[in-house]
C-alpha cells in the first residue's frame, strides 16, 4: 500500500516570487531550517529536466533530500522524485508536485507527495510541509523589503 498527502496554502506571493523562493539555493537555506539549532546544506542546486538538487539538512546528524526534476514549467508547476535519507541512513523515495497558481494577488500553493512507504512517513512529512511553507512566506516578505 502506498501513502501520499495533499497540502493548499494560500501564500502572500505572486507564483514568480513562489517559485523563485522554492527553487533558490540562498532561499532554501532560510526555508528549509526548521529549528534554529539545525543546519542547512544546499550541495546542489540544478533545476531543470533530468537535473538534481540535493539539501541536506538537521542536527548533526542530518536528513538528506534529492531530487530529480521530470517537469519544470516557472513558475507554474514543478515535479520530481525525492530519495529522503534519514540519518540512521535508511531512505524511501516519493513523487512531488507543486503547482504555483496566481489567485486573487496571492499564490495557491498545492503539494501533492505519493509513494510514502506507510502512515508514520506520511504523517511525518505532512505535519513538516506547514513550516516549511511559513518560512518560505517569511523568505519573499523578506525579499520584498529589500
Amino acid at each position: 500500500m502506498s501513502f501520499g498527502l495533499r497540502l493548499e496554502r494560500l501564500i502572500d506571493a505572486t507564483p514568480q516570487e513562489a517559485y523563485d523562493a522554492f527553487t533558490d539555493p540562498d532561499a532554501m537555506l532560510e526555508w528549509y531550517k526548521d529549528n534554529p539549532a539545525w543546519t542547512v546544506e544546499v550541495r546542489e542546486c540544478d533545476v531543470r529536466v533530468g537535473g538534481t538538487t540535493v539539501v541536506a539538512f538537521g542536527p548533526d546528524e542530518r536528513y538528506v533530500e534529492r531530487m530529480t526534476y521530470s517537469e519544470v514549467d516557472p513558475p507554474y508547476r514543478l515535479v520530481y522524485d525525492e530519495v529522503f535519507e534519514k540519518p540512521d541512513g535508511s531512505s524511501f523515495t516519493t513523487h512531488i508536485s507543486i503547482t504555483f497558481e496566481a489567485q486573487g494577488g496571492k499564490t495557491l500553493l498545492t503539494i501533492a507527495q505519493s509513494g510514502f512507504p506507510d502512515a508514520a512517513e506520511r504523517d511525518g512529512h505532512q505535519g513538516g510541509w506547514p513550516g516549511f511553507i511559513d518560512r518560505l512566506e517569511q523568505v519573499v516578505a523578506t525579499r520584498r523589503a529589500t
